[in-house]
Parts: structure tokens; C-alpha cells; sequence
């Protein structure tokens, strides 16, 4: 691909604050998501805004490591929901809870760290040989299509009660349309800002929808709910996780300690497979093997220990974020200073109550507008890697076919409170195919 900036390039300040906030659109919604589940299944109150400070400061960890090589933006990990839950529901007190994901978030880290010392005495090479493009184009693809569902959902989703279908479907296409417009026919800023150019107007439509309806009484018109600036502060502090879990260390018991090891450390493995097929998408997308230069043992590292740090602060896990590769991939902007500003952003807006409520009030509609392009690309940039993989052979067939299947299909399988979710069932299925398989090549041989 064909990139209008490079890794290493400074684009002018404007258009880095532009970019900055094209990238805190895209993760916004699936960051704050994570804690508002946690705290809907838990009773917990883990702020969104202390979530999105603790994406910003993971992300800024991340790029220390990679020594600014490697454009991914960390957001809070969907995968790390059950092992919240299980850190919150079995503790002895909400405070234990808060203080548990922390060190549960630590024992996660932990993994990565130990797989990355690995790396550095062992190599990468072997990794090229266990995951060849014919099992994570497909692992790549189904990312982006077991989030399809997500998507499709949301652009029919109304942020208020009475809201109508027809509204919100209007809104989200007339988002994505534009989204579409700005990234392919314009030739100046518009192309490197679809994302920001496309939720502004989906969410004027939305608007204008908002005051036509509150002037005839007809609520069906109303898919926006400006509620969370009637209580947001100009400045507020969020209540980081480390402050209110402070009493709670004093509690822990051994058996809960094992209780978060069964919780977190199996999800970390998964995580890492994800983290894998992300590296390589990006790889395709910026050119450059990422798993080369900065190298693995630094992403495993920026991402580890940038998630324990994220979680201190916010809560949540993190984990690289196929929506922030996508949008390099769209806007075909891959330098890291916009990251950099992405994750200041991040940092910012926590403290910020207005802004914080601005995002809030996108409606679910026009982010799935949004999501139905960063979904998407996710998806063909995975199929892409298997252009140049033989599909005439029946191994590659049935590699590839097994993974699409468990993808699409939304495979998970669980083993009390391990879940093993999409991607990865997707993602072992393959490789154990690929082995199963590699006999005939041999014998071809």
C-alpha cells in the first residue's frame, strides 16, 4: 500500500491534531464499552473516562518500547471481560475486586513478559513456520467479521428508548457514505479525516433530527440522548482503579490470588494470538515486518506492560486494536506521531468533562456506520494476505476454510471461568489443521 505518511514522518501540527482525534474516535466506543459491561454485570463503577486515561498512558508505554516503530494504538480488551467479572464477583468486597484486577492485569502482563523473553533467545522465525499467511490472512479476516454483527447492530441502535429503527439506519448509512466520499474522492486533509468528516455529519443528521422531533412531540425522531452534559464538570478526576481499590490489599487471601491466576493468565495466551495476527495485518499495511523491526519481545513489552500500567488507572486490560490499524489502513497515515497524539488525547479528554460527554452522546447508530468501514478493511486486509497462497491445494484449502468457518461462525468454547473466544479458537484450529496437513507436503518433497 501506497502510504501518504510513513511511519517516521511528522505531518504538520493541524493535521496531527486532526489525527489524533480520527484515532480516539475509532477505539472510543470499544473502550469505554469494556467498563460500561463490567459494571452493568458486576454492580462496579468503573469509570469510562479513567478507561480511556488508561488507554492513553498503555498506548504511550507501547510506543516507548517500540521505539516509535510501530503505529497500534491499545484500548480496552474485550477479551479480558469474564476474568473482570470473575476478579470482581469473587472477591470478598468491591474494594478486593478493584484491588484483584490490578494484580489479575499484572499476572497477564506477566505472560507476555516471559513470552517475550523467549523471543529474544529464540527468535522469531518460528513463528513464521507455526502461522504462515494461509492461517493469519484468515485470522485476520475473521476479526473483522466476528465483529460484523456488531456492527450491523449498531447502526439500527437508538441512544434513547423510543428512538426509531428507520432514524437510526438513516444516520449510520449517511455517516458511512460520507466516510466513504472523503476517503476516496478528495484530494486534500478530507482523505486523511473520513472518520472525523463522517460522525460530525452523522451526528448533525442526528441533531436535526433531535430538534424536529422534540418541536412536533414525535419521539421516534429522537435517537440522540444529550443527557451526560447535564452532569459532566468542566474538570474532573475519574476515580483511577488504584484509588478505589487503596484499602483492599490487606484482604487478599490465597485462594483468590489462584481464583485471578485461573482468571487471567489462559485469557493472556489467547490475547497473544490476537496481538500476532495484528502485527502481521499492520506489517502488510505499513510494509515494513513488525515482528522484525521493532521486533516481537519489543511489542509483546509495549503492550504487557502498557496493559498492567492501563489497568492501574483505568481498570481494563488493553490489547492492540484492529479498529486503530484499520484507520491506518483507510487513511493510509501510518506515522506514529499521530499515536503519540492519539494517546495524549486520550489522556486529555478523561479529565475533561464536556468533552468526555461529547463522546458519550455519539449515537450508537452513527458509530456503527463508522464500524461498518474499520470492520470491513479489517476483514480484506486479512483476505489480502492470501493472494499469494496457493488455494488450488487442499491443505491450504482446509486451513483456511476451518479458520473462516470458527470466525464467521462465532466459535468459543469455555472451561469454567477460561473462555477461549473467536479469533483464537479460530486461530488454534488452524494451526493444529496446518500440522495435522503438513505430512503431504512433506511426502511431496
Amino acid at each position: 500500500m501506497d502510504l501518504i505518511y510513513n511511519i517516521k514522518d511528522k505531518p504538520k501540527f493541524l493535521q496531527v491534531v486532526l489525527f489524533a482525534i480520527q484515532q480516539l474516535l475509532a477505539i472510543m466506543a470499544a473502550t469505554i464499552a469494556v467498563p460500561n459491561a463490567v459494571n452493568a454485570a458486576t454492580g462496579a463503577e468503573l469509570p469510562p473516562s479513567a478507561a480511556l486515561l488508561g488507554a492513553g498512558v498503555g498506548t504511550i508505554i507501547y510506543l516507548l518500547f517500540t521505539k516509535s516503530s510501530s503505529p497500534v494504538f491499545l484500548g480496552s480488551s474485550f477479551a479480558f471481560i469474564p476474568s473482570m467479572i470473575s476478579a470482581i464477583a469473587g472477591a470478598a468486597s468491591m474494594t478486593v475486586g478493584y484491588v484483584g484486577l490490578i494484580i489479575g492485569a499484572a499476572m497477564a502482563g506477566l505472560v507476555y513478559v516471559i513470552i517475550a523473553i523467549v523471543v529474544k533467545f529464540c527468535g522469531v522465525k518460528w513463528i513464521g513456520k507455526l502461522m504462515p499467511p494461509v492461517i493469519i490472512g484468515p485470522t485476520v479476516a475473521t476479526i473483522g467479521l466476528s465483529l460484523a454483527g456488531s456492527a450491523v447492530g449498531s447502526l439500527t441502535s437508538s441512544s434513547t428508548e423510543n428512538g426509531s429503527v428507520y432514524v437510526c439506519l438513516i444516520c449510520g448509512l449517511v455517516t458511512l457514505a460520507v466516510t466513504m466520499l472523503c476517503s476516496t474522492y478528495s484530494k486534500k486533509i478530507g482523505r486523511l479525516i473520513p472518520f472525523i468528516i463522517g460522525i460530525l455529519a452523522g451526528y448533525a443528521l442526528a441533531t436535526i433530527f433531535y430538534f424536529i422531533g422534540t418541536a412536533t412531540g414525535n419521539a421516534s425522531l429522537i435517537v440522540i440522548d444529550y443527557s451526560a452534559f447535564e452532569t459532566c464538570k468542566i474538570f474532573e478526576l475519574p476515580n483511577f482503579t488504584f484509588m478505589l481499590g487503596k484499602d483492599g490489599f490487606s484482604q487478599i487471601s490465597g485462594s483468590y490470588l489462584i481464583a485471578l491466576f485461573a482468571a487471567y493468565v489462559p485469557v493472556a495466551f489467547v490475547v497473544f494470538a490476537e496481538h500476532l495476527a495484528d502485527h502481521k495485518n499492520l506489517s502488510t499495511i505499513v510494509g515494513v515486518d513488525l515482528l522484525e523491526k521493532p521486533g516481537l519481545c519489543r511489542t509483546l513489552l509495549g503492550d504487557g506492560i502498557g496493559s498492567v500500567v492501563g489497568t492501574f488507572f483505568g481498570g481494563c486490560p488493553n490489547t492492540t486494536y484492529g479498529e486503530s490499524i484499520a484507520c491506518v489502513a483507510i487513511t493510509r497515515n501510518a506515522s506514529t506521531v499521530s499515536i503519540w497524539a492519539a494517546a495524549a488525547a486520550c489522556i486529555i479528554f478523561s479529565f475533561i468533562g464536556p468533552l468526555v460527554a461529547f463522546l458519550e452522546t455519539i449515537p450508537a447508530c452513527v458509530m456503527g456506520g463508522v464500524c461498518f468501514a474499520l470492520y470491513g478493511f479489517i476483514s480484506v486486509s486479512g483476505l489480502k494476505m492470501l493472494q499469494k497462497v496457493d488455494l488450488n491445494e487442499n491443505r491450504n484449502l482446509f486451513v483456511a476454510s476451518i479458520i473462516l468457518v470458527a470466525g464467521v461462525g462465532n466459535m468459543s468454547v469455555s472451561f469454567g471461568q477460561v473462555e477461549i473466544r473467536t479469533t483464537a479458537c479460530a486461530l488454534i484450529l488452524g494451526i493444529l489443521a496446518n500440522v495435522m496437513l503438513s505430512k503431504k507436503e512433506k511426502s511431496d518433497k
